[in-house]
């Protein structure tokens, strides 16, 4: 067995055992392999829950069952994050080292492309040496392909993650989000976020991420609830069929709104914005259909962009739409919402302020402060889902390092806190 001395990890070992073991077994078995080849011991995975304020430490048999949840040989354990390691870990994504009585605890993130899966979190018996950090951050990363790839065949990292039950509409509108609602990808950096997750109907965000342009999306079906979700449901696939099919901006937008002229009940309509950014020239082209105005953080200060607004999609049987310029800046920040940021119980919600008391932070961790803003201005009783998309743009030509706030393997240096009981 390895020592704690570090330089014992061997990801091709690793992804072999992993490869070897069904996926509902897929992060037990990654476990126990890098206990063994680090010297670790108390080897265990915590998934972020989808209300981005606590994680869920997964774990199989019957041990814990009594302290949370339990399903099909799976407990889980939730644990606030608030003021916490965890948290600490999440927001730097740099490792954390805590001293024990008998040697250390190391914390990693398990982040792919600023994707926040979740956290590492495992023992060893001295104090751990630099390169020791460093494989720990490795393994880390590793974990998140792992998880990627294991969820696809189950749902215990999913029932994990939902520590309040949904609604049916919120289970039909969670397969119209993106697999990640975060992507660095070295020329932006962009995340969404949606609240209430647990009880939505009608607001959706997507992106995809092609070889010479980034698509962008942000709607919000008319209605609530169940009805809400299956609108949302026809406008995104209409989006997503279209894109895919290579139409342009024009050609998308005019698809998803006969979409709806034909298929979806009478005076049912969607807002949204229809983004496309041409990563070669560094421009960007939107449609504006009947949305709120996206906002735009630049040297300090935030402003709406004014755009014309044109119908929203399915009103109008064979509309025609009109891409308009979207200027940017490298440095740009800028934030898309629907009017759920906007309810009248969230009057006390100072998004411009909130925005620029943010500009430091990480675009994942933006758009999860302007959910929390709005939870609390509403006092918990949001009237209608809240959606904000929050686009970093940095510039220049496509190339392959991270974007600047932070690279997604979460890094090799550690803090050093004091001993833990």
């Amino acid at each position: 067995m390895p020592t704690p001395a570090g330089t014992g990890l061997d990801v091709g070992t690793l992804l072999e055992r992993v490869t070897g073991a069904a996926p509902i077994d897929a992060v037990d078995a990654a476990a126990r392999a890098l206990a063994g080849m680090l010297g670790a011991r108390g080897v265990t995975f915590l998934i972020a829950d989808l209300s981005g304020h606590a994680v869920v430490r997964l774990t199989t048999g019957g041990a814990g069952a009594e302290e949370g949840r339990s399903q099909a040989g799976a407990q889980a354990e939730t644990v606030p994050m608030s003021g916490t390691a965890y948290e600490r870990v999440l927001r730097t994504q740099e490792v954390e080292v805590q001293a024990l009585d008998a040697g250390a605890r190391l914390i990693a993130p398990v982040t792919d492309r600023g994707d926040a899966i979740g956290l590492l979190e495992l023992d060893v018996p001295t104090h751990p040496t630099p390169a020791l950090v460093a494989d720990v951050a490795a393994a880390a990363h590793a974990l998140a392909y792992v998880v990627i790839a294991a969820r696809r065949y189950t749902d215990v990292f999913e029932w994990g993650q939902r520590t309040t039950p949904f609604s049916l509409a919120a289970e039909i509108q969670r397969r119209l989000l993106p697999a990640s609602y975060t992507c660095e990808a070295g020329q932006f950096t962009l995340a969404g976020w949606l609240e209430p997750a647990a009880s939505v109907g009608g607001d959706t965000f997507d992106y995809a991420l092609n070889r010479d342009s980034l698509h962008v999306s942000i709607t919000d079906a008319v209605g609530h609830d169940v009805g809400a979700a299956l609108l949302a449901t026809l406008l995104v696939g209409a989006l997503r069929n279209a894109r895919r099919q290579g139409m342009d901006l024009a050609a998308q937008a005019r698809y998803a709104n006969d979409a709806l002229v034909d298929d979806a009940p009478d005076a049912q309509f969607v807002t949204g914005q229809l983004l496309r950014l041409d990563l070669a020239a560094g421009t960007a082209a939107i449609v504006n259909a009947g949305h709120p105005l996206p906002l735009r953080l630049r040297d300090g200060r935030v402003e709406e962009i004014g755009l014309s607004v044109e119908p929203p999609f399915g009103v109008l049987p064979g509309r025609s739409f009109t891409p308009l310029r979207l200027p940017l800046e490298p440095g740009d920040r800028v934030v898309f919402l629907t009017d759920g940021m906007q309810e009248r119980n969230a009057a006390s919600l100072d998004v411009e302020n909130t925005l620029r008391d943010t500009a430091d932070l990480h675009p994942r961790e933006v758009v999860q402060e302007l959910g929390a803003a709005v939870m609390h201005a509403t006092g918990g009783d949001l009237r209608d889902d809240a959606t904000m998309v929050c686009l970093d743009w940095y510039g220049g030509p496509p190339r392959r390092t991270a974007g600047t706030h932070g690279a997604d393997t979460g890094r090799a240096s550690s803090a050093v806190i004091g001993r833990q009981p």
